[in-house]
C-alpha cells in the first residue's frame, strides 16, 4: 500500500505524526452514520443522473465498459450560478497561520461538520498518482445533492477498481496518511464570503466549505498529493508533458508550464500533423523525480474549457460530464451542449483519457526541456534561458494573466501577474519548489524556453508560431540570438516581431524585470521561508543591462 489509511492500535496516539487536530477532526466525519459509503463508479453516475440539478444530454460517452459506466450512459451537465471558477483568496493553510488564527480556523471547521451531522453525506475513494512508483489514495466526503461533482471527481482521478486495486497493493508504500478531503458547498459564515479552503499541509487533509465549483475539488486533492510528492523526491508541476520518440536521435521529454487559458493543453495535446512518434503523460498534473528525471501522470482524465469546441467540431466526443455551459436541442430534437462560453466564462467538462490515443501514465525518459508560458507582451515570442539560476528565477517570476478559470474581477484579468511555476496551488514554502525547479536545469542538465502565447508588444501571437518553435526545437534547428545583450537570455528571431531598437522598449522590459524583483523582495520580508540572494541578483543585474 502506498499511503497509510490503517494503523495499529498501539500507533493510534497522539505521539503519531500522522494525526493532528484537523485530520482527527475530518476523518470522523467520515464515518458517521449520516455518510454512505459509494465504491462503484455506474452507481454513482445513477445517483448523478437522477439529481433534479442534473441536465441528461442524448450525448453518449465512449468507452463505457472501460470506465465502468453503463452502456447507454449520456453526458450530464450540472450549473452553477455566479461563480464558475476558483477562488483562490479562499484558501488557507494551518501552517501559516499564527497559533490564535489557526485555532479559530479549526474551530468553525468543527462546528461546520457538527451542523453537518444532521444532513446525508456520501464518501467515496480515488487513487491519485498512475504509477507504482507515486500513487497515493484519496477519500472525499460530500453532501448528497452534490452527486455530479462526486461523479465528476471520480471520473476525474482513477477509481479503485480491481485491476487499479492491485497496482496500488503493490505499489512503493510511503510514510504518509491518505488523503482527506471534506467538501460542503452549502456552508455560509458571514466570516468568510469567499468560502474557506482549509488545507493541513503536513497531514494531507482539506476542508472545502461553501464552494459549489468542482474545480475546487480537483485542485485541493492534486494540492495535497503534490506535497506529499515534493516531500519524497518529486518536483510537482502544474502544467502538461510530452515526449518525441525518434530511432535516431534521443527522445525530447518537454513539460509546458501555464495557468488555465495559457495554451498548454493546446501545446501538450497537439499532434503536429502527426509528424512525429509523440506520447502524452497529461496535460495539466504531474510529478517529475529528481532522482531519474522520470514523470508520472497524477489523474488519468482531462479537465478541460469547452470555449474551444463545438458539438460538429468533435472535440466533445469524449466527455464524460459538463458544467456551466448551455444546451440545446439539435435538429434531432436531442440536447446538445452549446458551448465557447455563451453561458458565461468558465464552461468546463471532465473527458476520459481515450480522447488521446497516445497515453501513457509513466515517462521513463528524463526530462529534457522545461517552457514558461507567459502572457507578458514586454517578451518576444520564443526564448531560450541558459543559466540554471536565470532559468529557475524566470519560472520563479513566471508573468502572466488570469483567466475565467478563475473567480477574480474583469480588471484582475487584464493585469499581468507573478504566478510561481504557474501553480498557484502550492501548500508548502516558495523557496524548495524553487530548488526543486533548479535542480533540474542544473543537476539534470534540462533545456529552459519561455514561450509568450498572449502578444508581443501590440502584435498577437498566434499558437501555430508558437507549435512551429516548439517543432524547430525538437529538430533541433531554432537559432538563438543574444537578447539584449542579457547573460542567459537569447531569443529565436521572426521578421515580423523584430526587437525595437528605442529606449521606449527598454523602459518597459526595465518595468516588467522590476515586478518581478517586488515579487520577490516583497515575499522575502514577509515570508518566513526566504528565496535565495540569487534570484534577486539575477533580476537586479538584468534591470542594470537595460538601462
Amino acid at each position: 500500500m502506498s499511503t497509510i489509511q490503517y494503523f495499529n492500535n498501539d500507533t493510534i496516539n497522539a505521539k503519531n505524526k500522522a494525526f493532528s487536530r484537523m485530520k482527527v477532526m475530518v476523518e470522523t466525519a467520515f464515518y458517521g452514520q449520516n455518510v454512505t459509503p459509494l465504491q462503484n463508479v455506474s452507481a454513482i453516475y445513477e445517483l448523478a443522473k437522477a439529481n433534479p440539478d442534473t441536465i441528461v444530454t442524448d450525448m453518449p460517452v465512449k468507452h463505457t465498459d472501460d470506465l465502468g459506466l453503463p452502456s447507454d450512459a449520456k453526458v450530464l451537465v450540472y450549473n452553477h450560478g455566479k461563480i464558475v471558477g476558483r477562488t483562490a483568496k479562499a484558501r488557507r493553510i494551518l501552517q501559516e497561520e499564527t497559533d490564535t488564527d489557526a485555532t479559530a480556523l479549526l474551530n468553525d471547521l468543527q462546528e461546520a461538520i457538527y451542523q453537518d451531522n444532521r444532513h446525508p453525506f456520501w464518501r467515496s475513494d480515488v487513487l491519485v498518482g498512475l504509477d507504482k512508483n507515486f500513487m497515493v489514495k484519496a477519500h472525499v466526503c460530500i453532501p448528497k445533492g452534490y452527486e455530479h461533482n462526486l461523479y465528476s471527481y471520480v471520473m476525474n482521478f482513477q477509481f479503485l477498481n480491481e485491476t487499479y486495486q492491485q497496482i496500488y497493493d503493490n505499489s512503493k508504500q510511503y510514510d504518509e496518511p491518505d488523503i482527506y478531503l471534506y467538501v460542503d458547498p452549502d456552508y455560509h459564515d458571514p466570516k468568510y464570503p469567499d468560502g474557506l479552503a482549509l488545507f493541513d499541509r503536513e497531514h494531507n487533509v482539506a476542508a472545502l466549505l461553501g464552494m459549489r465549483y468542482f474545480g475546487e475539488m480537483k485542485k485541493g486533492t492534486l494540492t495535497l498529493a503534490w506535497s506529499i510528492a515534493h516531500r519524497h523526491g518529486y518536483t510537482a508541476c502544474h502544467g502538461g508533458l510530452k515526449s518525441f520518440h525518434f530511432k535516431d536521435q534521443a527522445d525530447a521529454v518537454f513539460a509546458m508550464y501555464g495557468l488555465s487559458g495559457s495554451g498548454k493543453s493546446t501545446l501538450t495535446l497537439a499532434k503536429h500533423q502527426n509528424k512525429y512518434d509523440i506520447t502524452v503523460l497529461h496535460d495539466d498534473a504531474f510529478v517529475i523525480s529528481r532522482a531519474d528525471g522520470s514523470s508520472t501522470a497524477m489523474e488519468p482524465a482531462y479537465f478541460d474549457k469547452t470555449n474551444d469546441y463545438t458539438v460538429a467540431g468533435g472535440g466533445l466526443d469524449y466527455c464524460l460530464t459538463v458544467m456551466n455551459d448551455g444546451v440545446t436541442l439539435n435538429e434531432h430534437g436531442q440536447k446538445v451542449l452549446v458551448t465557447e462560453d455563451l453561458r458565461n466564462g468558465n464552461g468546463r467538462m471532465v473527458k476520459s483519457r481515450y480522447i488521446t490515443k497516445n497515453r501513457v501514465d509513466y515517462e521513463a525518459q528524463p526530462i529534457s526541456a522545461l517552457f514558461w508560458i507567459m502572457k507578458d507582451n514586454s517578451l518576444p515570442p520564443v526564448m531560450q534561458v541558459t543559466n540554471p539560476v536565470a532559468a529557475a528565477t524566470i519560472g520563479l517570476t513566471l508573468a502572466t494573466k488570469h483567466s475565467t478559470a478563475e473567480n477574480v474581477s474583469a480588471a484582475e484579468m487584464q493585469q499581468v501577474v507573478i504566478i510561481p511555476y504557474a501553480n498557484p496551488f502550492r501548500l508548502y514554502p516558495l523557496v524548495e519548489d524553487y530548488q526543486d525547479f533548479k535542480a533540474l536545469f542544473e543537476k539534470r542538465h534540462a533545456q529552459c524556453y519561455i514561450l509568450n502565447t498572449s502578444a508581443y508588444l501590440d502584435q498577437d501571437i498566434p499558437k501555430e508560431l508558437t507549435l512551429g518553435a516548439v517543432e524547430d526545437i525538437v529538430d533541433q534547428k531554432a537559432k538563438f540570438k543574444p537578447f539584449l545583450d542579457i547573460p542567459g537570455l537569447s531569443y529565436l528571431p521572426y521578421a515580423n516581431y523584430p526587437i525595437p531598437n528605442g529606449e521606449e522598449y527598454k523602459q518597459l522590459l526595465q518595468q516588467r524585470f522590476q515586478q518581478r524583483l517586488a515579487y520577490v523582495t516583497h515575499h522575502n520580508e514577509t515570508r518566513k521561508h526566504a528565496l535565495p540572494d540569487e534570484c534577486t541578483q539575477f533580476l537586479t543585474q538584468v534591470i542594470k543591462t537595460l538601462k
